[in-house]
């Protein structure tokens, strides 16, 4: 799940939001403010309806974000490296660069969420106490009660152990704990995933069949997610298993097509080397170092708005450039790299360029690999 735009950062770790953000933002503040608030407290005028709904729903987005910061912040502590948060349809993610090392570092950094948010939950449930002991007013009493119940409900439902929900990785610590292999432990997690997945999706739709609540539509879709997500979450774990102990250089393109820095951009647009080939080429200087990265579409713009660019102008500098040494591990280079251009990474020793990783690269490797040790064991770990 990538960002659609970034908030900033939070204890040092960037924080995101993804479009359909809005769409559960509106749903929850549509719910409250023509739903419950009125029903419970009515008499009210609309806009103070929508303001406390508003209000309540991005009190509720904080909790959330609360909850995924407590991930990244004890990941961070377990020597986990952590991308970012990303806050979405569904709610958040904490995205994990690397894994944690040991169960019992994977179960403190999976428990740490479902627990502030229960922390959370009872946080608010005391203050909607406290505040109709002290005659506060009904909505915000109700606002306050709202949140507790929801921070509750999921700590309750992030605590269920079925992959990816915060539940599944508990659950993969203590089959890790018991086995002693990762792999098979998140197999179980995912397939215990799956299976609650296809629970609320046949709950979901059988409940719309009989009631024809339109909620329940929402039940299945969110065991829909989870289908889709543990399978995802299983084929990954499978696929770093896969390339645990190959280094960069074995998937790495040797000696790429490079482009000259001083070179004009008109003229590497015109060089059939350059048009036909790739979408992305690094740059190097006169001393035949790497100095950037110029994709096709960073050339055409550049040409067209100035004719006589140069190269130099048009590339990604090299500190905005993906890059790699050759002996580092594949496996902790595949979460920097993104769909684009952009995101090709430069294998380096020094400044001095070795070669190219792109997506194709990499399904290559492992398209070797997997035909050649179908098991993922027996290779040698260079």
């Amino acid at each position: 799940m990538r960002a659609t735009f970034t908030l900033g950062r939070i204890a040092g770790v960037r924080i995101g939001v993804h479009w359909s953000v809005l769409v559960i933002f509106g749903l929850i503040a549509l719910g409250l403010a023509q739903g419950r608030f009125p029903q419970t407290h009515p008499g009210h005028t609309p806009l103070l309806y929508w303001g406390a709904a508003l209000a309540t729903a991005v009190v509720f987005f904080a909790s959330l974000l609360a909850h995924e910061l407590a991930h990244a912040i004890v990941a961070r502590r377990n020597g986990v490296q952590v991308d970012d948060i990303v806050l979405w349809l569904l709610g958040g993610v904490a995205r994990l660069r690397s894994e944690a090392s040991t169960p019992a570092a994977e179960l403190r950094v999976a428990g740490i969420g479902p627990l502030v948010s229960l922390v959370l939950g009872v946080f608010f449930g005391l203050c909607a106490w406290l505040l109709r002991l002290g005659s506060a007013p009904g909505l915000l009493v109700e606002a306050t009660a709202w949140l507790a119940g929801i921070n509750v409900l999921l700590a309750v439902f992030n605590a269920i152990p079925a992959a990816p929900l915060d539940g599944g990785r508990l659950l993969r610590a203590v089959l890790w704990w018991r086995s002693g292999d990762r792999q098979r432990a998140t197999a179980g997690a995912t397939a215990a995933g799956r299976a609650f997945g296809w629970f609320l999706v046949v709950a979901g739709f059988l409940l719309f069949v009989t009631s024809g609540a339109l909620g329940a539509l929402w039940l299945a879709l969110i065991g829909w997610f989870l289908i889709g997500a543990a399978t995802a979450e299983g084929r990954q774990s499978q696929l770093k298993n896969l390339l645990a102990g190959v280094p960069v250089r074995q998937a790495m393109t040797p000696d790429p097509l490079v482009v000259p820095r001083a070179l004009p951009v008109s003229e590497f647009l015109g060089d059939p080397r350059y048009r036909y080939r790739h979408s992305a080429f690094p740059v190097v200087g006169h001393d035949g170092n790497a100095v950037g990265l110029l994709t096709l579409e960073r050339a055409r713009h550049s040409a067209a708005a100035d004719p006589g660019a140069m190269v130099k102008d048009a590339m990604l500098p090299l500190p905005d450039v993906l890059t790699a040494g050759p002996g580092d591990s594949l496996v902790d280079l595949l979460p920097r790299m993104r769909p684009g251009a952009e995101f090709r990474v430069l294998v380096l020793d020094g400044d001095r360029l070795l070669g190219i990783v792109s997506p194709s690269d990499v399904s290559r490797t492992v398209s070797w690999l997997s035909s050649t040790y179908p098991a993922g064991r027996g290779r040698r770990r260079e």
